[in-house]
């Protein structure tokens, strides 16, 4: 018998094409895998060495082969090979199931904001809103809505924390906001509500606040002015872009939700032709930046950035914000909102995008 005929057929064509050849060419060859035919007709799975015996000319005259017995490796190597292929069909599994969740969760973030901004006679609105991780929900919120004939409110804020915790404050808040203006459109009197609702609803150990911007909005169709109130607790000052650009100072303001009579912050302005007022939320100043990632972006370079895009249109300002903030790319750890208004350089409007 020869040592082939223990081969199984593909064996049998691994030693012809393969095999041999090596081991006329090298002398010896070590750790061929292949299969073996045993007496019953199972196949037996071996590791092949085999060296070549020459004579004392260099003639060969035998081969001596070693046959390892390899069904523990095989054993070992069929149970990694099934380890891996459930380890792929566990995170293909799981891939799926973050999609999913991303687009539940995408979904359920629209829901919290308005699907479109009304037409304000007069005025240009434009708003974003971007998501730092697709896998969590944000707090931040806005609106834009009537409140009578001629007056219009507008609001932007941010709940604190994340997830369906601050997504539930966060549809509370807006809702709120919402009744309480049609009620009485006094900024302070509608932030003074948002408060009174958040302390009796959230009581004890998990006290819920946010910070916020409520504005009202009063077109002069005569002048082409439009007169502005607003009232801040605790959020960042709005910018009035005209030609330039600086805060609208609302100092001192406290946090909604946070304690029983809070003071809530008050200002008030005119935009005239090509003047925007901006609001946003701090996850654009506190964006990290620098090749160290250490660096705040800040109030001064958005006031900066904004100067420099000062007379564009709301829609033309947000734009450039939306750019502004994908170029922080990993930098940007929490959601930002942006809320522009502004009335047109020339001639009304009612056109409104978001």
């Amino acid at each position: 018998m020869r040592f082939t005929d223990l081969l199984t057929v593909g064996g049998k064509l691994y030693h012809e094409t393969h095999f041999a050849p090596l081991l006329r060419m090298q002398g010896e060859i070590n750790g061929i895998a292949l299969e073996i035919k045993q007496a019953g007709g199972d196949r037996l799975p071996v590791l092949i060495s085999s060296a070549v015996k020459n004579g004392s000319t260099g003639e060969p005259l035998l081969i001596r082969t070693t046959v390892f017995d390899a069904r523990d490796r095989r054993a070992y190597e069929e149970e990694l090979l099934r380890s891996r292929k459930a380890a792929e069909e566990a995170r293909k599994e799981a891939e799926a199931d973050r999609a999913r969740l991303q687009d539940a969760l995408a979904v359920l973030q629209q829901s919290l904001l308005p699907a479109t901004l009304p037409p304000v006679p007069g005025v240009e609105t434009a708003a974003h809103y971007h998501t730092a991780s697709p896998d969590r929900l944000g707090g931040d919120f806005y609106d834009v809505f009537p409140v009578d004939g001629k007056r219009f409110a507008f609001f932007l804020g941010d709940v604190c924390g994340k997830g369906p915790q601050a997504a539930a404050v966060t549809s509370l808040t807006r809702y709120t906001l919402r009744a309480a203006a049609l009620h009485d459109p006094d900024p302070v009197s509608a932030l003074t509500t948002l408060n009174k609702v958040l302390q009796e609803r959230y009581t004890g150990g998990d006290p819920r606040y946010c910070t916020a911007v409520f504005g009202v909005l009063e077109p002069a169709s005569a002048t082409g002015q439009v007169a502005v109130r607003l009232a801040a607790g605790g959020h960042p000052p709005a910018l009035r872009a005209d030609g330039t650009a600086d805060f609208l100072p609302t100092p001192g303001g406290l946090l909604v939700g946070v304690l029983p009579a809070p003071h809530f912050a008050t200002a008030t302005t005119t935009l005239g032709a090509g003047d925007t007022l901006l609001l946003y939320t701090d996850g654009l100043t506190e964006a990290r930046t620098g090749e160290d990632r250490a660096t705040l972006y800040g109030d001064e370079a958005l006031r900066d950035f904004v100067a420099g895009h000062a007379g564009k249109p709301p829609q033309a300002l947000v734009q450039a914000l939306t750019g502004l903030l994908a170029d922080f790319g990993d930098g940007l750890d929490d959601d930002t909102a942006l809320l522009a208004l502004g009335v047109p350089a020339s001639g009304p409007t009612t056109k409104n995008p978001l």
